[in-house]
């Protein structure tokens, strides 16, 4: 018989038992469920709502539970629904009319909000670390590549010289951004619904402070309504999943772009490429493609807790079920793209005379050679012009700005002198725009040993 089958005349139907039981996807929360019972079954033993040793009972036998299921000695069963009637069930066959005492005071709707609470807390610092840890590498990465010359793109058409240094750290401030995102999100994850019962608390005298501070809450919910029907806090994690596989998606299609025969700024590592079944000089970024495609999936999550929470009405309604098969899936598969995509960018060999052999075509140096005019007393706007012109010429006579000669920079102003070779240097146009977050050498220093101390304050969340 169902826990709740007190007003039923008919058992369910097993298609509907089938249907209806969501263990295949929550028994992954048993840990939280145990602990969250835990700490419920001893504020009711202080509370003198159950006997202390009715409490004390509960609690030991809710451990060996624990320990059961970590050793694999116990199954669940479909018909007992979710995770939290599995657990219960077990307990009441375990010590009989004692743990039917368990649930006084609360509901599965508060119970299962406090499980999935504790559940996304755990994850998101799991990623945190992941995220951290890819932080490093890009730290890593760009120390080693400080003098690296690559070119910028804007449209991805070859726009100013940068170093793949300061590339690489435009992405350390993507994925700190993450980072941020996910603290920000953990506030509003880290708050206490226990006691807020099926919608309207409980006649109990609780102690939901007691509850919140054993488990490690900030504090609790402010109102039993909202709390047992708000899924912001698992929307917004699923918003900020996505966003860091967005990042990732975008750092994998350079990667794709650059490992091209018409790029080749990198080689992809054997060990994180793989062939083609039918042409054997194939060698495919198949490890930066598959986590690109994922980050459609990941959208796809979010769209659909989404639309699942768009037009429900207070408070809980069987539809929330579905928020965590999709939220559960975007933090799987982070977690499972975060670890090969470190490896992929630790092992991938940069081609440094591809690079500056790149930010020598395409005219890259155009800027600094408005620049110099512009230093040189001429107005912007009419060195853009002059520069622009310049640019033609050279098209028309296959010529790069740096190859021209003096006499002909002068024709198209007199203000040139032989100092506008230097000027121009690749090395001279990374190093001029030495101010904070540019590309010079000291820059991107100080911009790693920002980073540095980034790490070192994140760490302490963790």
């Amino acid at each position: 018989m169902k826990l709740w089958g007190g007003r039923f005349q008919k058992i369910t139907d097993q298609m509907v038992d089938d249907f209806n039981s969501s263990i295949r996807v929550d028994q992954r929360m048993y840990h939280q469920d145990i602990y969250g019972s835990i700490a419920h079954a001893k504020m009711l033993g202080e509370c003198n709502i159950i006997s202390k040793e009715e409490s004390e009972l509960i609690q030991k036998t809710l451990l060996q539970i624990l320990q059961d299921i970590e050793e694999g000695k116990i199954t669940f069963e479909i018909d007992a629904e979710d995770i939290h009637m599995n657990i219960e069930k077990i307990l009441i066959s375990r010590i009989g009319d004692t743990g039917k005492k368990l649930h006084t005071g609360r509901s599965r709707n508060d119970q299962v909000a406090l499980d999935f609470r504790m559940y996304l807390k755990d994850e998101v610092k799991q990623i945190t670390s992941c995220l951290v840890e890819l932080e490093q590498t890009l730290l890593s990465l760009s120390s080693k590549h400080l003098d690296t010359i690559m070119p910028g793109y804007t449209h991805l058409q070859k726009a100013q010289p940068i170093t793949l240094a300061h590339h690489l750290m435009a992405y350390f401030q993507m994925f700190k951004r993450d980072i941020e995102r996910l603290q920000d999100c953990y506030k509003r994850i880290n708050i206490m619904p226990l006691g807020s019962g099926a919608l309207a608390g409980t006649t109990y005298n609780l102690n939901r402070e007691m509850v919140a501070q054993q488990l490690g809450f900030d504090q609790i919910t402010q109102n039993s309504l909202d709390a047992v029907s708000d899924r912001d806090f698992a929307i917004e994690l699923a918003s900020c999943l996505s966003i860091v596989m967005m990042h990732l998606s975008r750092f994998c299609e350079e990667l794709i772009l650059w490992s091209s025969h018409e790029f080749s700024f990198i080689e992809m590592d054997d060990a994180y490429s793989t062939g083609s079944s039918i042409m054997p000089q194939k060698k495919n970024p198949d490890v930066a493609e598959l986590i690109r495609g994922k980050t459609g999936r990941v959208y796809g999550n979010l769209f659909a807790l989404l639309t699942t929470m768009k037009s429900l009405p207070l408070a809980y309604n069987k539809d929330m079920q579905e928020d965590k098969e999709v939220l559960f899936d975007s933090i799987d598969t982070l977690k499972q793209c975060l670890p090969v995509f470190i490896k992929m960018i630790e092992t991938m060999k940069p081609n440094k005379a591809k690079m500056y052999a790149g930010a020598q075509g395409g005219f890259t140096n155009a800027t600094d050679v408005a620049d110099y005019l512009v230093k040189k007393g001429m107005p912007f706007r009419e060195a853009h012009e002059v520069v622009g012109k310049m640019v033609l010429h050279c098209i028309h006579n296959h010529k790069t700005l740096d190859s021209l000669t003096i006499e002909e920079f002068k024709n198209f102003s007199l203000i040139f002198e032989e100092d506008i070779y230097k000027a121009i240097c690749l090395e001279q146009c990374v190093e001029g725009r030495n101010l904070p977050g540019g590309p010079a050498k000291q820059a991107v220093l100080d911009s790693i040993e920002y980073g540095k101390q980034f790490i070192l304050k994140t760490q302490k969340f963790l």
